[in-house]
C-alpha cells in the first residue's frame, strides 16, 4: 500500500501533464535532450513524441538564435539562477515560426544533483500580433497627430494639465513641448476669461455632455491674441472612468478677419446701391415734380397778371390745383412703395368703388380705350383703404392703357377665393377678394416680368415717369395683408391682380360721402396755429380765418406756450416736425399745463411715435374742407368749450 500510493499519484500527475493542450510541457536532460512530450507540445511544435524524444531542444530555436548560443545560455541560466524566462521566436516542425513564452526550471535530486530541466512553453503568436497591431496603430496615430500643423491637438488630464503636445499646438501657441507639458491649459485664456471661470466651465461641460465646442480669443506665449475654434472631447476607460480630455484648436484669425473685411465690403456695396437707388429716385421724382411745379408756377403767375386787369383767373387757379393734387398723388406713390403710408383699413365694396370711378377712368384713359367690368352677382367686401385702392386701380389702368398704344380693351374683373398655404405660400390661409386689371397689349417677356415690381423700373422711356406705379400697388397690397401678382406673355396681354383680405360682415364700412361738408360753423373759435414754416403757417391761418375763426400764430413750441400763458384759446393746431420742441412734445406740455385744451397735429410724415395715435391728426397736403372737418370733429365731439377770457391785444 505504501508503494502503491506514490505510484498512483505519479500516474495522475503524468495524466494531468499529458492532457494539457494550451502549454507545451516537457522534460530535458541536463544536456538539453528531450525526455518527455505532452499534447500541448505536439500541438505547438508539430512533432509527435516518437519523433522528438531523444533530440536536442535547440532545434526549436531559429538559426540565428542557435548561432548565438541562446539554447545553451538558457540552460546555464536555469541551472545557476534557478529559473530562465524569456519570449522569442521558435520554429515548428514545418519551419513556420511562432512567438513563444518560455520558462525553464532545473530539476534536482534530494541531494541537489541536477538531473534535468522542466520546460514550459506557451504560444503567444496571436497576442503578439494583436499587440503589434496596437503598437503600429498607436504609432500611426502618433505620426498622424505629430504630422498635423494646422490644428493644435493635445491631451489634458481630468484637471486640465497638458500631457501631450503636437507641432500644430507649438505653431499656434508658441510653446515648445518641454515648456508646456505639466502646465494647465487655462494659461491660453485671457485674464478676463480666467476670472470668469471659462476654462473650468469648458471641462465641466465636456465631462457632463461628452463634448464642448466654442470660439473665442486665446493667448499665445508672446501675449498676442488669436481667434480660435475649440473642441474638447472626453476620454474614458472601458469602465467609464474619466481619464482626461482630447483638445483640438484651430486658428481662425485669418478667416475671421476675412469675414469682417467681407462684411465691410458688403456694407460699402450696400451703401453704393442705396445711393444709386436714391439717385434714381431723385432723378425720376425731380422730373415729375418739375413738370408739376412748372404748371403751378406758370398758372399762378398768369393768374396774378390777369388779376390786375380784372380778368377771369379761375382757369389758371384750377390748373394750379390740379397740378398740386398730382404732386400729392406722387408723394403717396413714394410712401406706398416704401410701405410707410398710413392706411385707413375698412370694409370696401369693390363693385361700388369701381363703378364710382367710371368718370375718373374715362377722363384719365381717354377715348382710345374701352373699359369693361366683370363682377359676380355678389362679391364680398375687401379689407383695404378705399382711397389707396382707387389710386392703385387707376395706376394699373394707366399702365394697361400705355401697353396698348393703338388702343384696345381694358377689363376690370372681380372674384373671391379661399386660399391655403399650399396653394399660395406667400399668403396666409383665408378668404380673399381678387381685383384684376386685364389688357390686350404687348405683354411682357420673362426678363421684364421678373423686374416689373422693382422700384424705378419702367419700360416707358426716359422722362415718362418714376417707375413707382407697380411698386406702389405692390406695397399697398402687402400693407393690406394681401399680394400683387402679374401674369403676362409677349403678344398676349397682361393680367395684374390685387389679392385683398376678405372683410368680415360685421366690419364697419365708412362712406366718405356721408361726412358732411362743414365749411361754416355756428360759433367761431379762437385757434392757435403753430408751424416753423412761415409759408405753411400763413396758409393754415388763412384757411381758418376764411372759416370765420380768430387765429393767432406761433413759429415754435416755446412761442406757442408763451401765447397760451397770456390768453385762452379753444384749439391748438400744430405741426409735428419743429426744431427744439416737436408737436407731440408741445401737446404733452399743453396736457400738463392747460388740461382739456384740444390739440390737432398736422404732419407730412407717414409714421409718427406710438403716443401720437391718441391725438387727432391731419396729413399734409390738405384742403380747407378737410381742415374744417377735423376742427369740427375735435371741438364738437362732446366736449364743451369754455372761453375764460378774450385774448389780449398784445398777443
Amino acid at each position: 500500500m505504501h508503494t502503491a500510493a506514490p505510484e498512483g499519484s505519479g500516474n495522475r500527475f503524468e495524466l494531468l501533464v499529458q492532457n494539457v493542450t494550451d502549454y507545451a510541457i516537457y522534460m530535458l536532460s541536463e544536456t538539453g535532450i528531450v525526455a518527455s512530450w505532452n499534447a500541448g507540445a505536439r500541438r505547438f511544435k508539430g512533432y509527435d513524441a516518437e519523433e522528438i524524444i531523444g533530440q536536442h531542444f535547440s532545434r526549436f530555436y531559429t538559426a540565428e538564435d542557435q548561432a548565438a548560443g541562446l539554447p545553451a545560455r538558457a540552460l546555464e541560466t536555469a541551472e545557476h539562477a534557478g529559473r530562465f524566462e524569456a519570449e522569442g521566436w521558435r520554429v515548428r516542425k514545418d519551419g513556420s515560426r511562432f512567438w513563444a513564452h518560455v520558462v525553464i526550471d532545473p530539476i534536482r535530486e534530494p541531494g541537489g544533483r541536477l538531473i534535468g530541466f522542466a520546460k514550459v512553453t506557451r504560444d503567444l503568436t496571436e497576442r503578439r500580433a494583436a499587440e503589434e497591431e496596437l503598437r503600429r496603430s498607436e504609432e500611426r496615430f502618433r505620426l498622424l497627430v505629430q504630422g498635423v500643423t494646422d490644428y493644435a491637438i493635445y491631451m489634458l488630464d481630468p484637471v486640465g494639465t497638458i500631457t501631450s503636445w503636437n507641432p500644430g499646438a507649438e505653431r499656434f501657441k508658441g510653446y515648445k513641448t518641454e515648456e508646456i507639458l505639466g502646465q494647465n491649459f487655462s494659461r491660453f485664456y485671457s485674464e478676463e476669461d480666467r476670472m470668469a471661470g471659462l476654462p473650468s466651465r469648458a471641462l465641466d461641460t465636456a465631462a457632463r455632455e461628452g463634448r464642448f465646442e466654442a470660439e473665442g480669443w486665446r493667448i499665445r506665449k508672446d501675449g498676442s491674441r488669436f481667434w480660435a475654434h475649440v473642441i474638447i472631447d472626453t476620454i474614458r476607460s472601458a469602465q467609464g472612468e474619466l481619464i482626461g480630455f482630447a483638445k483640438i484648436t484651430r486658428d481662425l484669425t485669418e478667416r475671421r478677419e476675412t469675414q469682417l473685411a467681407l462684411e465691410e465690403a458688403r456694407e460699402v456695396v450696400f451703401q453704393a446701391q442705396k445711393m444709386d437707388a436714391i439717385g434714381k429716385l431723385t432723378g425720376g421724382v425731380a422730373h415729375d415734380f418739375n413738370n408739376l411745379l412748372a404748371v403751378i408756377v406758370g398758372s399762378l403767375d398768369l393768374a396774378r397778371q390777369r388779376l390786375a386787369s380784372g380778368a377771369d383767373i379761375s382757369r389758371y387757379i384750377d390748373n394750379a390745383m390740379t397740378a398740386a393734387e398730382r404732386g400729392a398723388t406722387l408723394t403717396q406713390r413714394m410712401l406706398a412703395f416704401a410701405r410707410k403710408q398710413e392706411l385707413k383699413l375698412r370694409s370696401v365694396d369693390c363693385v361700388t368703388l369701381v363703378r364710382d370711378m367710371a368718370d375718373l377712368l374715362k377722363t384719365t384713359l381717354g377715348n382710345g380705350v374701352a373699359i369693361e367690368t366683370r363682377f359676380p352677382l355678389q362679391l364680398s367686401a375687401a379689407h383695404a383703404d378705399p382711397a389707396q385702392l382707387e389710386l392703385a386701380l387707376l395706376n394699373l389702368a394707366v399702365n394697361a392703357r400705355d401697353a396698348m398704344p393703338d388702343g384696345g380693351r381694358i377689363i376690370i374683373e372681380g372674384a373671391e377665393a379661399t386660399l391655403s398655404k399650399a396653394q399660395r405660400p406667400d399668403l396666409a390661409d383665408g378668404r380673399y377678394v381678387r381685383l384684376s386689371v386685364i389688357d390686350e397689349g404687348e405683354g411682357m417677356d420673362a426678363a421684364t416680368l421678373e423686374r416689373a415690381r422693382e422700384p424705378f423700373f419702367t419700360t416707358k422711356g426716359v422722362g415718362k415717369g418714376t417707375g413707382l406705379g407697380l411698386s406702389m400697388v405692390h406695397g399697398f397690397a402687402e400693407q393690406c395683408g394681401g399680394l400683387l401678382t402679374i401674369a403676362s406673355e409677349p403678344g398676349k396681354g397682361t393680367t395684374v391682380s390685387l389679392w385683398l383680405p376678405w372683410a368680415p360682415a360685421d366690419e364697419v364700412r365708412e362712406d366718405v360721402a356721408d361726412i358732411p361738408d362743414m365749411l361754416a360753423l355756428a360759433e367761431p373759435l379762437v385757434i392757435l396755429a403753430v408751424d416753423d414754416d412761415d409759408l405753411v403757417l400763413t396758409n393754415t391761418a388763412g384757411m381758418l380765418e376764411e372759416l370765420g375763426h380768430t387765429v393767432f400764430q406761433a413759429t415754435s413750441g416755446r412761442d406757442a406756450l408763451r401765447v397760451l400763458e397770456k390768453g385762452s384759446v379753444d384749439l391748438v393746431i400744430t405741426d409735428y416736425a419743429m426744431p427744439g420742441m416737436t408737436g407731440t412734445q408741445l401737446a404733452d406740455q399743453i396736457d400738463e399745463r392747460f388740461s382739456g385744451l384740444p390739440v390737432v397735429i398736422i404732419t407730412g410724415f407717414a409714421e409718427l411715435p406710438p403716443n401720437m395715435t391718441r391725438r387727432p391728426r391731419l396729413d399734409k397736403p390738405f384742403k380747407q374742407a378737410e381742415l374744417a372737418r377735423i376742427v369740427t370733429a375735435v371741438t364738437q365731439g362732446g366736449q364743451k368749450l369754455v372761453r375764460l377770457a378774450p385774448p389780449s391785444d398784445n398777443l
